[in-house]
């Protein structure tokens, strides 16, 4: 079966999913213009190159490590440059906005008492402070961790604080570092197309599912 059908098919239900931890920039919110605003504050003073709206389409063909080569960013500052980069774009949260179809599958997954809970590199304060402002209750937990690759970490943690087993625990996320995060812990992942990374920077690390629309999300998870 190929990865674009097994997009559509469900996961067995003779499992039922308990949770489904979504990664937010890029799966649950267009944030691709306030991150544009606060790299290029942060790049003016530091003398890396400025990022193009019109470059983006390109930068999504690259892993991290080519995006940070492409721009002259040394990648040993990535932590520190990441958590001066969350501290101002609580300033850009107007530039927010869910992807279309989102908030109707928060719903839907909370109607067949499924737990949605956001696992990401952001910072909890940007995240809860976006939820309020936009209304946003299905959500109740947030992980978050200062560290780009150590997601794998905070699902571990996840997973042994609720007594949960692999299969009762999908996530959703639009990064080559999502994929990689959930091989380590052991988790299926649904890969959605409209996020930062383009398809031909995760494929090959195969993801479980594929989506192309948040309504294709619901289609991989049984209704309960």
């Amino acid at each position: 079966m190929g990865q674009h059908s097994r997009a559509l098919a469900a996961v067995s239900g003779r499992t039922m999913i308990k949770y489904v931890l979504f990664d937010f920039d890029g799966t649950l919110v267009d944030s691709k213009d306030a991150f544009l605003t606060v790299f290029n504050q942060l790049a003016a003073q530091e003398g890396f190159l400025p990022l193009k709206h019109e470059e983006l389409p390109y930068l999504r063909t690259l892993t991290i490590p080519q995006r940070a080569r492409h721009l002259n960013f040394p990648l040993y500052k990535l932590p520190f440059f990441t958590l001066r980069l969350y501290k101002l774009y609580k300033q850009q949260l107007h530039q927010l906005a869910l992807f279309p179809g989102i908030r109707e599958m928060l719903q839907t997954l909370a109607a067949r008492g499924v737990e949605p809970v956001i696992v990401s590199s952001n910072s909890e304060a940007n995240i809860r402070a976006f939820l309020e402002q936009h209304g946003i209750q299905e959500i109740k937990e947030v992980l978050t961790s200062s560290r780009i690759f150590g997601k794998d970490t905070m699902i571990n943690r996840f997973l042994k604080a609720k007594n949960l087993t692999s299969p009762q625990v999908l996530y959703v996320g639009d990064e080559l570092r999502d994929v990689l995060a959930c091989r380590k812990s052991g988790i299926k992942i649904i890969w959605v197309s409209w996020g930062y990374d383009a398809l031909e920077v995760v494929q090959p690390a195969a993801p479980d599912y594929l989506a192309h629309s948040p309504g294709e999300i619901l289609k991989v998870i049984p209704v309960i």
